[in-house]
């Protein structure tokens, strides 16, 4: 993990992702995994975000949840999550590329 300098994220605003393994604003930053197993939590996830000057806290573009099992450990729970990343990071691409060029509605 690396954070960027602002005047990067400044030239960039709108046009960098980024990928949490937490249904984010729930465990921004690192061990996002052992902090769902150490809350129970019943459920977990991933989230792509566009990145600005906050740690993991930037506009929420798609998350998916991902159940917590009885037993997992932080390694089980990881796995899972990376699946799911693997398959939400480029439905979040499209996403965003397609909402390049149009006219954002009314409150958007």
């Amino acid at each position: 993990m690396r954070v960027l300098p602002g005047e990067f994220i400044e030239a960039y605003r709108g046009r960098i992702l980024n990928i949490h393994p937490s249904l984010l604003p729930l465990f921004p930053g690192l061990d996002a995994q052992r902090q769902a197993i150490e809350h129970e939590l019943e459920s977990s996830g991933c989230t792509v975000h566009f990145v600005d000057e906050t740690l993991d806290g930037g506009p929420i573009i798609a998350q998916r949840v991902v159940r917590v099992h009885k037993g997992d450990t932080i390694e089980s729970l990881s796995a899972r999550i990376l699946e799911e990343e693997h398959k939400l990071y480029p439905e979040a691409v499209s996403m965003v590329l397609g909402s390049i060029g149009r006219v954002p509605a009314a409150g958007e």
